[in-house]
């Protein structure tokens, strides 16, 4: 379990004794933060002119402004992170499904490869038959062009 922190900040010319398990830097920079809160409100005479039960409710008031634009802040960045997130789930589908389809393309692009083959030989084939049915026919000689073969009546 975490350590429990005493730390003495200075808000505002008095010091206070802060506790908690946040570090003691922390601690310090939240005094600073208050510190600086309070000084910017200095500034302004009308702050200046108001009891101190006004002003102190006046820094609250400027505390929970700070608050609540920087959780709307942080809410906007958490909403586009989500965002970020649905955009990067889809697209990593997308992916995924496009690289099924090209292992499938592949696939099929050999199956008609392996099948071009096959033709490409089964032409050949039929080639080099015909061909040799058409070297014998040629070479045959007319049935009455030979003088053996005839005979005289």
């Amino acid at each position: 379990m975490a350590t429990k922190n005493d730390t003495e900040v200075i808000i505002n010319g008095k010091i206070y004794t802060l506790s908690g398990y946040e570090s003691e830097e922390y601690l310090q920079k939240v005094a600073s933060y208050i510190n600086n809160k309070i000084t910017v409100l200095k500034q302004d005479d009308g702050y200046r002119r108001q009891s101190t039960d006004v002003q102190r409710t006046l820094l609250e008031l400027n505390i929970a402004d700070d608050y609540f634009k920087a959780k709307k802040q942080a809410d906007s960045i958490d909403n586009d992170l989500e965002s970020k997130d649905k955009q990067l789930y889809d697209v990593k589908h997308e992916l995924i499904a496009a690289q099924i389809k090209n292992e499938s393309l592949e696939k099929e692009a050999d199956s008609l490869k392996e099948k071009v083959n096959e033709l490409e030989k089964t032409i050949i084939r039929l080639e080099t038959e015909l061909a040799e049915k058409s070297k014998p026919a040629s070479r045959k000689k007319p049935a009455n062009s030979s003088s053996e073969d005839s005979v005289n009546v």
